[in-house]
């Protein structure tokens, strides 16, 4: 990681657990916490380091549970909403901290939406990238038997262990790359993609018939010393904890049914939200409503910003405008 003086270390969160983090800024001063998605590490989080260091933020970007040379557990509850909401506490207390301001993107933006949910005596703020917040009516994994029936569904097919596993590491770098490229904005499609069938069909093959066509260069927003990064953190953890926070959704679910919006109403104040998204992100690309519901159901969210033309990869295709809203934010508080 780059972009300011960083240190990294290994923390110990739980017993048999430690997370690698890498962090700058002065200790005391106010905490942020950036959490990563899937596939992603640390390394995502490059260019917003330094502006928040320049800001007055002490920065705390862990490669989370299962990734990179963090502990990777080899069961599968290890990666429960539980264990980790409990290492971000743990990041915090380790810093000295009460409380901090938590960003998320992807399975980050679950993460800390959780962190709202379970810890919100914790939360300074909560900032989510891709994800909004939407509660689930039910068990996810029902959810989407019922929407995609015979078709394929990626996080259905995550939930067998070993297929995604053999499938994403046969060729670490060709999956990051193929991955990299279909959620950039640079293939955004708006036209409707045929469905794939379940049998037969593996992740790789439904990112490439999203995509299209997988140029052999690269996105504009990633370099290869990046790409090699990424490579060389899979290589390392493999796929079997990343892939496993997936296969926690319905437990998660069952943890957190019964926590609504109100959990982020504290008895002297709610914690502050807020949105960041692309434009040509796949997760909110033509639906709106799944942004503007936020308003109404959180207790104090303070705003969406969507970045125009940026795809799933909001905070690393477009730095400039992400960090503008996510620093003029977490200067307002």
């Amino acid at each position: 990681m780059s972009a300011t003086a960083t240190a990294s270390r290994r923390v110990a969160t739980a017993p048999g657990i430690e997370i690698e983090v890498h962090e700058a800024g002065r200790r005391g001063d106010p905490v942020v916490v950036l959490a990563h998605g899937f596939p992603e590490t640390s390394h995502s989080w490059r260019h917003q380091v330094g502006p928040l260091v320049d800001a007055g933020f002490h920065v705390l970007v862990p490669d989370q549970r299962g990734y990179g040379r963090s502990s990777a557990p080899r069961e599968v509850a290890a990666y429960g909403v539980e264990q980790l909401t409990g290492d971000l506490v743990a990041l915090i207390d380790d810093a000295g901290a009460d409380q901090a301001v938590f960003v998320g993107h992807d399975w980050g933006a679950l993460l800390v939406w959780h962190m709202g949910q379970l810890h919100p005596e914790r939360c300074r703020a909560i900032v989510a990238a891709s994800v909004p917040h939407t509660p689930w009516p039910a068990p996810p994994t029902e959810l989407f038997r019922a929407m995609h029936g015979e078709n394929f569904f990626y996080m259905l097919y995550f939930q067998e262990v070993g297929p995604a596993e053999a499938e994403l590491e046969a060729d670490v770098r060709r999956t990051m790359h193929t991955i990299l490229w279909a959620g950039s904005g640079e293939l955004h499609r708006d036209d409707p993609v045929e469905p794939l069938p379940a049998a037969g069909t593996g992740f790789l093959d439904a990112m490439l018939h999203r995509a299209g066509e997988i140029p052999d260069g690269l996105p504009a927003w990633l370099t290869e010393a990046d790409l090699d990064a990424y490579v060389d953190a899979f290589t390392a953890s493999g796929f079997f904890g990343p892939v496993s926070w997936y296969r926690n959704l319905d437990a998660n679910f069952e943890r957190t049914k019964d926590i609504d919006a109100s959990a982020f109403t504290l008895p002297t104040r709610s914690v502050p939200t807020f949105f960041i998204g692309g434009t040509h992100d796949a997760v909110i690309a033509g639906r709106p409503e799944y942004v503007t519901a936020m308003d109404d159901v959180l207790p104090d969210h303070r705003g969406s910003v969507l970045i125009d033309g940026a795809g799933h990869w909001t905070q690393q295709e477009a730095p400039e405008a992400f960090n503008e809203a996510l620093v003029g934010f977490v200067r307002s508080l």
